[in-house]
Parts: structure tokens; sequence; C-alpha cells
């Protein structure tokens, strides 16, 4: 089976994905980028074609619009772009946290490259850390990731752990700061690292804006059939609000529980119905943390079966995968209409 994780490196304890090469703390940018697997450069070339001329003969043509972008190192092509496409070097996204991990008290925890070269990212704990009730410790930690593929812009993203579980959560707030936590930058745009920081405002407000939204989900208590509807907004992406589902899926779960041939009814007639239950039986006492009074019969418990399940337990072809998935792609966007839902619970 192909993996798409090219190399990554890391400190302290082993990460929720549990690959790369362990590294000792205080380890300068450069250390990084070699055992992040980042020490190379993308390289552009013109786009090129091959023709025959009335005579026959083989003649190479220009293709002035596009260009392939290449490894360095390896010379593997990554992929085919406009001229006007702004790449970001692997080197770039390590520098940016330079001065926040000389002077400001931050400190590399992951870095590496998925897919051969084409996205790459480092992730770097703020030193911020708050607890819920029942010592729910959650830390704070600020991502930056690209790709040269088109698949992803540049984007800086302040990211909650849940240490219990090693759940990962990006912070998103709600009303006028919804564009706070996170920063995108468009590859029609030059990267800059300094202009980043600012819009990103890299303080403790966001951290502590998520926090107090992750206090009231623990407050707000939930019944089985809310926990239903829940699940049901999130993994079929439907429209309706949660009260007006509970009555129809509520009597799925009980469908589940009393009779097998209708449960493999609805289940063709839901296509996450696994997903559903195996959320559900985690909200229920078999996820992690799930027992602690800050997630027991909790909007916050359900938040958390969400992120556990797309961490840790949804399919994938390999673990890399998975990661990719559940901070870029398809796992990163059921986790935020998680917390989207979670929110319409307290709001």
């Amino acid at each position: 089976m192909a993996h798409q994780l090219e190399q990554m490196a890391y400190v302290g304890e082993t990460p929720w994905h549990g690959l790369g090469n362990q590294l000792s703390q205080n380890q300068p940018i450069e250390i990084w980028a070699q055992q992040a697997g980042m020490d190379w450069r993308i390289e552009s070339s013109n786009v090129s074609y091959m023709a025959q001329n009335e005579r026959g003969q083989s003649i190479i043509m220009p293709y002035e619009e596009q260009r392939v972008l290449y490894r360095s190192d390896t010379h593997a092509p990554l992929s085919v772009v406009s001229q006007r496409f702004q790449e970001v070097q692997p080197r770039e996204i390590l520098e940016f946290y330079r001065d926040l991990t000389e002077q400001s008290g931050f400190e590399l925890e992951t870095a590496g490259v998925l897919k051969g070269g084409k996205k790459f990212w480092a992730l770097a704990r703020t030193g911020q850390s708050s607890a819920l009730k029942g010592k729910d410790v959650s830390n704070g930690y600020i991502l930056l990731a690209t790709a040269c593929d088109g698949t992803l812009a540049t984007t800086a993203q302040f990211t909650s752990i849940r240490v219990v579980c090693n759940n990962t959560l990006a912070i998103a707030l709600r009303g006028q700061n919804s564009s706070a936590g996170v920063v995108k930058v468009p590859h029609s745009t030059k990267f800059d690292a300094d202009k980043v920081k600012q819009q990103l405002g890299i303080s403790v407000r966001a951290w502590d804006e998520h926090m107090y939204e992750m206090k009231q989900l623990s407050q707000r208590k939930v019944t089985q059939s809310e926990a239903a509807a829940y699940f049901d907004a999130v993994f079929n992406n439907t429209t309706m609000s949660i009260a007006d589902q509970e009555e129809n899926i509520i009597q799925f779960y009980r469908d589940v529980a009393t009779q097998t041939a209708q449960a493999n009814a609805k289940e063709k007639a839901e296509p996450n119905a696994k997903a559903m239950t195996k959320a559900m039986d985690m909200f229920n006492g078999q996820g992690r943390g799930a027992t602690l009074s800050s997630s027991k019969d909790t909007a916050y418990g359900l938040l958390c079966s969400i992120t556990e399940f797309i961490d840790h337990e949804r399919r994938a072809m390999s673990t890399d995968h998975r990661l990719d998935s559940a901070w870029f792609g398809a796992g990163a966007a059921i986790k935020q209409r998680g917390l989207e839902q979670a929110l319409r619970m307290v709001s």
C-alpha cells in the first residue's frame, strides 16, 4: 500500500498518528529541516511539448502559460501550475516559527512532508493550556501548512489538542471574530510570514475565546435523542435543526438496538450509519475521556466523539492518509461541522 508520508520529525511523546522520527527538544530549525524531510527547494521549469514539423521531424515547442514544479533533490515532478502561482518553500514553513521558538516560548512538535512533497506542514505548541472540569486538559498549537498541487492554500491555523485522547480540533470562532484563528494565503499572493502572524493575532485572545466556548459546551447537557440528531447532522451534512431531527433519528437507533433486519435496512438508507453508531457508542462511554465530567452527556462530549472518531477510528487507507484527511481533507470538514453543530446547542 502506497503511503502519502514522505518524512516527518517530532519531539516528546509519539504523535497521535504514530508516525515520524523522534528528536530531542530545542533543536534548531536547520535540524528540523533535515529530519523532517524539508531540506530541499521547489524548482520550476517552463512547460514544453513535442510536435512534428512538415518534414516529420520532432520539434520541442514551449507552452509559456504554465510551469512544472519539481523537487531540487530528486527532480521528481510535483505539479503543473500557472505562471502566476506563488510557491511557498518547505524551509519557509519552518522559518515561520524561528522567532516564535527563539523569543516567544513556542516549541515545534511535529513537521513533515506528505504526498512526496506536494504538501508539507509544521505544528508548534504555543504554551497555552486550559482544563475543563474533571481535569480535562487541552493544549494550544499553531499549524502552518501549504501545498503546491492546488489542494491547499498556505494556511496558518490555531489548533487545540485534547490531552486525554490526542484529538485535534481546528479553532474557529463565532460572531464578529469568526475569521479569527485562521489565515489563508492563496497561491496567487506571495506568502508574507510577518503579515500572516499579524493577521493571525498570535496572542491569548483566540485561545481564551475557544476555551470559553468549550466550557459552554461542557455545561450543556444533552439527551440521547439530541445526540442522535447531532450525529445525523454532522455525518450526513443535513440542514435541519437538531430539534427538528430528533423524532426521526432516535427511531433509527431504536431499530439498531432491537431488530437486525431493520438495522440493515436503515444502513442502506443512511450512508454513514456505521460511523454514526460508532460515534454514539464513543459518546456513551467507549471513547477516551468520555466518562470525564466535562464530556459525559454534554455537547462537549459530542464534539470529542467526532474528533476522536476522525483522528483514530475512521476507516483510512493508512495512518498517514488519516492524518492528511483529519487536518486538511474530508475529516477536517466533518470536524468543522461537528464544532458548528455543537455550538448551535449553546447559541
